[in-house]
């Protein structure tokens, strides 16, 4: 059973050639999977099909999840700078009639599990960086997605910043067993999080690896120091050499 999968999909946009495929790609439930390839070849084009932004040329997307159950953390936080933080994690309850008062308890509780409890009532001008992600992450969880597509969200941010909303991400996942799938160019961030890292070849992509990452569930900050850890990310980066190489 998947709960997302592309099926021999392709994306033409017109005088600017193919973008995607064939592509098929499947997720189980529970899964973290990790989209890693060269830049521009189409990790980005394949969230967006699965998170129903877009509409293949050809083949077929299914996504098992029911409406509102599919949540989007994009590169940039996209938080509306007149509304507090905790107004901004509220606002996909509100719009889907939820009470206002039940999504306010509801998103204090959200920015409570990605350590801004105290930063509810800061406007985004007032946030750092990675606050201002944690906050957009916090707004995609609310809604307890069965279905979670991240795309670079952490790209523009420092290592260690980085580094703890990933520790982060892993620690919701754990909690709640969500199914992920994110964008990044980060080998390392890829071997951290996910159980699968899928290489996409340069445009039009196709499938170039497919590895299994199989450490164990609870993964803490030792973890990027062990031998298998980083020799994972060599082969990662053996795979991305053969996909920029056009394979």
């Amino acid at each position: 059973m998947s709960v997302a999968a592309l099926h021999d999909v392709e994306v033409d946009y017109g005088q600017r050639g193919r973008a995607l495929g064939p592509f098929s790609l499947s997720v189980a439930p529970g899964e973290i999977v990790a989209l890693v390839g060269p830049s521009g070849c189409g990790k980005s084009t394949a969230l967006r099909l699965l998170a129903g932004l877009e509409r293949p040329t050809r083949g077929e997307v299914v996504r098992a999840p029911g409406r509102g159950e599919t949540a989007v953390v994009f590169q940039a936080p996209t938080l509306a700078p007149w509304l507090s933080a905790c107004a901004n994690v509220a606002l996909p309850l509100e719009l889907a009639g939820t009470p206002k008062q039940t999504a306010a308890a509801r998103a204090t509780e959200a920015l409570g599990r990605v350590g801004l409890a105290k930063a509810d009532a800061a406007r985004p001008a007032q946030l750092s960086g990675g606050m201002a992600m944690r906050v957009s992450l916090a707004r995609a969880l609310v809604t307890e997605p069965k279905l979670l597509l991240l795309d670079e969200p952490f790209a523009a941010l420092d290592e260690i910043t980085r580094q703890r909303l990933d520790d982060l991400i892993h620690a919701l996942w754990r909690e709640r067993r969500f199914t992920a799938l994110f964008v990044t160019h980060s080998l390392r961030e890829a071997v951290f999080l996910a159980q699968r890292a899928i290489m996409f070849s340069r445009r039009p992509a196709h499938l170039v690896a497919d590895r299994r990452i199989e450490f164990p569930i609870e993964r803490g900050a030792a973890l990027r120091s062990l031998p298998a850890y980083n020799e994972l990310v060599e082969q990662l980066h053996a795979d991305l050499l053969i996909a920029e190489a056009g394979a």
